[in-house]
């Protein structure tokens, strides 16, 4: 065997070698990739003989990878999703279609980005999209996703991200009929429940600091949520205040569902934070036809084509 041919092992070795690693058993890798377990085992063994090097520490129930096979395995997968995506960019440059595999917020999705897809569709009717759960979200190496919307600062290792929208945080309070709190000042806020969310954790303080009442509410206090719907059902419930996007909340406010206090305050009720939804891909789907085509739509969409990031936060 020639060196160079020795370094390029067949590309159905590599893929069984991957699937073993990832689904931690030959039986599950079988499945996925739709062979037998035999096949498996034989394809894994066939690559350790092909590179000379052991890696998969063997025992009765499973195939655990060596340091050698972790370290190979995750190059290996990189390669792979370049390979399938720069495919997926072939067969997709002629005709301006494909398919586009993304995932989003489930908050952000329902209330945002949903109600807006009927456009994208017409504009590209030859582009598909398809929901990856959002579970996978961070994980640029992962085949089957090619982009996300996430909520952040706008920072994620190896991920280009381009702000969507998100920093216009609203305060919303129960209706009158729910709750008749009577809120004209900052100062009233401290009276009432304050809801946080677990990825804003000092979200009442930077409204505090904005509002020239620094120290004046708990930022740890009252009951905290992992979704910002629930948050906004919360509110209609009577449970509380919340500081929320005001992408969000747009529909809640205008039906009357939730008010505004302080909206009429020299101030302002809400904020503006530094974090919100972005945009966020890999480089090696950047040259994909169908996630350039989002990507110009989404923005536009937004109306940030041309907007600047998020302005900073107030300093501490």
């Amino acid at each position: 065997m020639s060196s160079l041919r020795r370094l390029s092992p067949p590309l159905h070795l590599l893929r069984a070698f991957s699937a073993v690693t990832r689904f931690g058993s030959v039986s599950r890798a079988a499945d996925a990739l739709h062979l037998t377990q035999s096949a498996v085992s034989k394809q894994v063994r066939e690559l350790e003989d092909w590179v000379g090097v052991v890696l998969f520490e063997r025992s009765r129930k499973r195939l655990a990878p060596t340091p050698a096979g972790e370290r190979y395995e995750k190059a290996v997968r990189a390669v792979l999703a370049q390979l399938e995506a720069a495919t997926l960019e072939l067969i997709t440059t002629n005709d301006g279609g494909g398919a586009l595999h993304l995932s989003s917020l489930p908050t952000f999705a329902a209330k945002w980005l949903i109600p807006r897809l009927p456009l994208f569709q017409q504009q590209h009717p030859q582009i598909t999209l398809h929901f990856v759960p959002y579970v996978h979200s961070y994980d640029f190496e992962r085949p089957e996703l090619d982009c996300s919307i996430l909520f952040g600062d706008g920072h994620w290792p190896g991920a280009h991200a381009h702000y969507i929208t998100g920093n216009d945080v609203a305060l919303i309070a129960p209706r009158a009929s729910v709750a008749d709190w009577a809120i004209t000042s900052p100062g009233d806020v401290a009276r009432h429940a304050l809801m946080r969310h677990v990825t804003v954790p000092e979200a009442w303080l930077r409204w505090g600091e904005s509002h020239g009442v620094p120290g004046l509410v708990d930022p740890l206090a009252g009951p905290q949520f992992d979704q910002f719907q629930t948050m906004i059902r919360a509110v209609m419930a009577g449970m509380g205040l919340a500081l929320v996007p005001r992408c969000l909340v747009h529909d809640e406010i205008a039906a009357g569902l939730v008010r505004e206090p302080l909206a009429d305050h020299a101030m302002g009720g809400g904020y503006v934070s530094d974090m919100g939804y972005w945009f966020c891909y890999p480089e090696g789907r950047t040259q994909l036809h169908a996630l350039q085509c989002f990507r110009q739509w989404l923005l536009e969409a937004a109306g940030t084509a041309t907007e600047p990031a998020p302005l900073p936060a107030p300093p501490r």
